[in-house]
């Protein structure tokens, strides 16, 4: 089933729906100019994974609360204390390595930067790939990125195709970046 089918069609709890119909119509599919906003929505994913999307969704705030407004330069710059720290908070998911690889990937993009200008500039320059390349790629590149998740952080920015069904209402505004 595809996400724009369970938006349209799972109307659950009104919160829990518009959660997800204010993610799927705004966010999901559009591209990312702000490398502090697609590093933001990587370290979501990565986060997400073996859980739920709306647990994400829920949390999404606190995570940028908790990892400095999502910026590359300082969460790279986090040390033990802040690992503690994340560790504690009840507000994002404590696992030590989603924590570990949120920082090891921030100075990993920092280091792209100087090669690339930005993170979007890395992405734009192998832009575009098949899946398996671009999992490949992240592979190489990044700490706990599997083919999933990397799916769907390429998905959500625009990088793959197929985040909306040409039927959707919202096709038309991401088919056109």
């Amino acid at each position: 089933m595809s996400y724009c089918t369970f938006v349209n069609n799972n109307i659950s709890e009104e919160a829990d729906y518009l959660l997800h119909k204010h993610y799927h119509d705004h966010q999901y599919g559009f591209q990312i100019d702000s490398d502090d906003e697609l590093f933001g929505r990587l370290l979501l994913e990565i986060n997400q994974a073996g859980l739920s999307w709306l647990l994400m969704l829920r949390k999404q705030e606190s995570f940028r609360s908790a990892y400095s407004n999502f910026s590359i330069e300082r969460v790279a710059a986090y040390d033990e204390n802040d690992r503690e720290r994340l560790l504690q908070d009840p507000g994002i998911i404590r696992n030590r390595l989603k924590i570990n690889a949120a920082i090891v990937n921030a100075q990993k993009i920092l280091e792209l930067k100087k090669d690339f200008g930005s993170f979007k500039g890395w992405l734009n320059a192998n832009h575009p790939l098949t899946k398996l390349e671009w999992v490949k790629l992240f592979k190489k590149t990044f700490k706990f990125t599997g083919g999933e998740i990397v799916n769907e952080f390429l998905m959500s920015t625009g990088y793959l195709p197929g985040a909306h069904d040409p039927d959707c209402p919202i096709y038309l505004n991401t088919s056109n970046q």
